[in-house]
């Protein structure tokens, strides 16, 4: 079986050091779409040295995505075609607030290896700390399908309930055509994002953008639009990716206020308003 669960979940974790400066974090910003109006002073916290904060999505590229999906993949007890794998979710506990230049040591490991009947979902945990303490805790979901049925534990069902009433806000959100160009210089090189061929490979007609790109995309529409533009807010995040969409297309962001954290929901407009993120949450002070 090319997923050996229980050897995955003994694996010795792997940890290395980090680091980044100003221009990771503002090519992060960039390739999440900041900087649209140019000159815009809101936007200019995202992109001008001297204002600079940290969007705390950032934590998923830091050390250029280290350890990553990519390399948790190589993990032992792990063996699957990249073209079988998806981003199924992912979270991020804030610790504190991620500075603007950095040294930490990240460890990961398989923290969950569950078995959905269709495919395996694994859990890839990273802890970060720098000579300060702790960071942020991310997990990322991933799915790898055809690789389940192995009578595993099939895991958490995570799906909340829809929320209720009005949005608070609503906001639209175009992506450029070269999106996914621009935003895998962060570090996440899979080809499903780049290569058309490999893309027909996995089952699309074309590229489709990272789902960890919209996550940062709205993690931004909700930092600067109910939290006041302060990043320092936020304590935690999490997304299902619920589906794709695809560079070019108009992001549409529904946003509801509950106590002490946000809901979300994102679609594509382009595609009738279908599902890209799903049971999202924003916990914020």
């Amino acid at each position: 079986m090319p997923i050996d669960a229980a050897r995955a979940l003994a694996a010795e974790p792997r940890t290395g050091e980090i680091t980044w400066d100003h221009k990771d974090v503002q090519l992060y910003h960039l390739g999440i779409g900041a900087g649209r109006p140019a000159t815009d002073p809101d936007e200019l916290r995202y992109t001008l040295e001297p204002r600079l904060h940290v969007l705390p999505s950032f934590a998923t590229v830091a050390g250029n995505g280290s350890p990553g999906v990519i390399g948790g993949l190589s993990m032992p007890g792990i063996d699957v075609d990249l073209a079988r794998v998806l981003h199924g979710g992912q979270s991020i506990e804030v610790h504190r607030p991620i500075p603007v230049r950095g040294t930490a040591t990240a460890t990961g490991r398989i923290a969950a290896v569950y078995d959905k009947g269709t495919a395996a979902v694994l859990v890839m945990r990273t802890e970060v700390a720098d000579a300060d303490g702790p960071l942020w805790t991310g997990d990322a979901r991933i799915f790898v399908r055809g690789e389940g049925g192995w009578g595993g534990d099939r895991g958490p069902a995570g799906r909340l309930h829809p929320p209720a009433g009005v949005p608070a806000r609503t906001v639209e959100r175009p992506l450029r055509e070269d999106q996914a160009l621009l935003y895998r210089l962060s570090g996440d090189w899979n080809p499903l994002h780049a290569d058309p061929d490999f893309a027909r490979r996995a089952g699309f007609d074309r590229p489709i953008l990272h789902g960890l790109c919209t996550y940062g995309m709205t993690l931004k529409a909700v930092v600067d639009t109910l939290l006041d533009g302060d990043v320092t807010r936020v304590r935690g995040y999490s997304a299902r990716f619920a589906g794709v969409v695809f560079p070019g297309e108009t992001l549409r962001i529904r946003m509801w206020r509950e106590e002490g954290r946000v809901r979300v929901e994102a679609g594509a407009v382009d595609r009738d308003d279908a599902p890209v993120l799903a049971d999202t949450v924003v916990e914020h002070s």
